[in-house]
């Protein structure tokens, strides 16, 4: 259980090396900046750096003429150096950018040129087989001409119109729900051929001036559209020679953009005095000789480190330490949130805990090698970070199996083997048996009791490690709450057991009572512990009423917290109760059906007690037992990084 240790870093020098000492910094990866103005009391003096970044507008045309040119995003790990020469970066965006620019507008046109054609093309596909002269009849002036479609209906219904001799209609092609033609009508006549035709819901096209018969005009424009695809395709060659011959340096200048943008918007957190930069940060203290190596190498700036507690208000971020498989773990602990930096890391405790419960709960030697394996898998083909718990957890599962003599459901397999070891006839542990039943629901809550209490023993050294006299001392998990919870139980319990009083008249006072008031009395009495002047509550009565309420509250809640962990009992039951369905199942199914019942069996449970295992044992890791020691309130440690793509971080508290 560690929280990497920080020290507090102070960078000072002149606002031209601004940009040097960030990308030193950056290049270590050990470095967190942090609001440099939060760290003065007066800041009348001071100013925080307010310029436009000049490398967002060249990032993002790079960006835009990239994805134009039809190449990808790819950071190619340029070192930068802070005499890199800004003007030739932005010359080479400027020249990169215009090229492709006009080659895609060339593109653009003839894209639009061609999908005009391929509209012309199709209406006028609508008319073939019209025998008609279209430049003649368009130039006639004393005739109306009308191109578009009838519906097939309408067209047989123009037998009604025959007496009006202008209501023709000479059809093209056709389909299924069209025909596609034209009809004529002299000027006088033509509002009235109209309204006929529109009646007839006939849909006018207007079609593209033309020369020529139908046949010919699309003739004409498929040659015509080919040209510009031909065209199309030479101007795609031409944008992807240009993306081959400069994707190597169009590369090279995009990283180096993206670290000058990246480290440009790092400077507002630094505070200007005159012509003087301030930039405060955090480093591990383990990494302070290669951070100082770092630094020593920018010229015109001045530094210095201190140990992370100089600085009362500031916490710094965290950063877990934890090897092996407790490392896994953090998983979970970054879920429910970091530990404040002065607080203790619960990795430890949760992987010990975590791997026990799920053991105890999903106990069964075959699946339990099953779900290690799965686990195993997950992460190395998919990387996912709950695989790596999975392994562990599956390893406990199946060293629980061998107690509970399961395996894949066959209760009685491993019979021989404790027979061969130990001499004896049958498994230790008959989990249905009722006695051994009653057995694991009073082990379950015993093994709850040990984890209260261990939970409040954790709490009472972090609350007086951050001198919370309070939360420590007189806190409902504090020494107060522990020696009273711990007499209730061990008490009650022994007088239950043994028969023997021990909960007399000085007993109940002393390790009973006392405790009530000073977890009553628990605010005042941290302060003046703390010795705070200003200890006393403001309203005595809205004071008594209001812990009044939250004493019943917590009495329940330590009946409550110890009840959940009936769970673990009770998922024991559930799991053999399963597999027992399961073979009552495949013995009616009986011959080959016995076989892929028992599989497909095996394999539901495993799913779907896995899952619920693993849900209701990270329930009792953050309800019983986060909630009496732990916060989880700390910020991350997120150090100068451009190859990370995130923002530059800080929250100063």
């Amino acid at each position: 259980m560690a929280v990497a240790k920080m020290k507090l870093v102070n960078i000072i020098g002149h606002t031209d090396y601004l940009d040097a000492a960030l990308i030193a910094c950056g290049k270590t990866g050990l470095s967190q900046p942090d609001d440099a103005l939060s760290f003065f009391s007066d800041t009348r003096d001071f100013t925080a750096p307010q310029e436009d970044n000049p490398y967002s507008e060249p990032l993002s045309r790079l960006e835009s003429a990239i994805s134009r040119a039809g190449g990808e995003l790819t950071d190619v790990n340029a070192e930068l150096d802070a005499s890199a020469d800004k003007g030739a970066l932005a010359e080479y965006v400027e020249r990169f950018s215009r090229r492709v620019t006009e080659l895609t507008r060339q593109r653009g046109l003839l894209s639009v040129r061609s999908e005009a054609i391929n509209k012309d093309c199709e209406q006028f596909e609508h008319f073939l087989g019209l025998d008609i002269d279209l430049d003649a009849i368009l130039a006639c002036e004393t005739i109306k001409v009308r191109f578009g479609r009838l519906p097939l209906d309408s067209f047989e219904k123009l037998k009604m119109y025959s007496a009006n001799p202008f209501v023709l209609f000479f059809p093209g092609v056709s389909d299924a729900n069209y025909y596609w033609g034209v009809y004529f009508a002299p000027i006088d006549s033509a509002p009235e051929v109209d309204r006929i035709f529109s009646s007839l819901y006939f849909e006018r096209l207007r079609i593209p001036s033309a020369v020529g018969r139908p046949e010919e005009i699309v003739a004409g424009l498929k040659e015509e559209k080919a040209r510009a695809e031909q065209e199309l395709a030479a101007l795609d060659r031409q944008i992807a020679a240009l993306w081959d011959e400069e994707r190597d340096e169009c590369l090279r200048v995009y990283s180096l953009l993206r670290q000058l943008n990246y480290y440009f918007s790092a400077r507002r957190l630094a505070a200007r005095y005159n012509d003087k930069f301030i930039l405060t940060g955090w480093i591990p203290s383990r990494d302070e000789r290669k951070f100082r190596l770092a630094l020593d190498g920018v010229d015109g700036i001045e530094y210095t480190i201190e140990r992370a507690g100089s600085d009362t208000h500031h916490t710094p971020p965290v950063k877990l330490r934890n090897a092996g498989l407790f490392k896994a773990f953090e998983f979970f602990v970054d879920m429910y949130g970091l530990p404040r930096y002065n607080e203790i890391d619960p990795t430890a405790f949760v992987a010990v805990t975590y791997t026990l419960l799920f053991g105890i709960m999903f106990g069964d030697l075959g699946q339990g090698l099953v779900v290690s394996v799965v686990g195993w898998l997950m992460w190395k083909l998919k990387k996912m970070a709950i695989g790596k718990i999975l392994v562990p957890c599956g390893i406990s599962s199946a060293i629980f199996g061998l107690v509970y003599g399961s395996v894949f459901g066959f209760e009685h397999a491993l019979d021989p083997v404790y027979h061969a070891l130990f001499g004896w006839e049958e498994k230790p542990i008959e989990v249905m048996n009722s006695t051994w039943a009653m057995n694991i629901i009073l082990a379950s809550v015993i093994v709850g009791l040990a984890l209260i209490v261990l939970a409040m023993c954790l709490n009472i050294y972090s609350s007086l490690r951050r001198r919370d006299y309070e939360s420590g001392v007189f806190g409902p998990n504090g020494i107060a709450g522990l020696i009273f919870y711990g007499a209730l139980v061990f008490g009650f319990g022994l007088q239950l057991l043994l028969n023997v009083e021990i909960v007399t008249l000085p007993y109940v006072l002393v390790l009973i009572v006392l405790p009530l008031v000073l977890m009553f009395l628990r605010e005042p009495l941290g302060k003046l512990l703390a010795r705070e002047p200003d200890w006393k509550p403001e309203k005595w009565g809205e004071f008594l009423l209001q812990n009044f309420f939250e004493m019943f509250e917590l009495m329940l809640s330590y009946l409550s917290n110890t009840m959940s962990f009936l769970r673990v009992g009770a998922f024991v039951l559930i799991h053999a109760g399963m597999m027992m369905a399961v073979f009552t199942l495949a013995e009616l199914a009986g011959g080959v059906g016995y076989v892929a019942v028992v599989i497909f069996g095996n394999v539901l449970v495993m799913c779907m007690e896995a899952l619920l295992v693993a849900i209701q044992v990270l329930r009792l890791e953050f309800y019983e037992m986060f909630s009496r020691y732990y916060n989880g309130d700390g910020r991350p440690f997120k150090p100068l990084d451009p190859k990370s793509g995130e923002k530059v971080f800080t929250e100063a508290k």
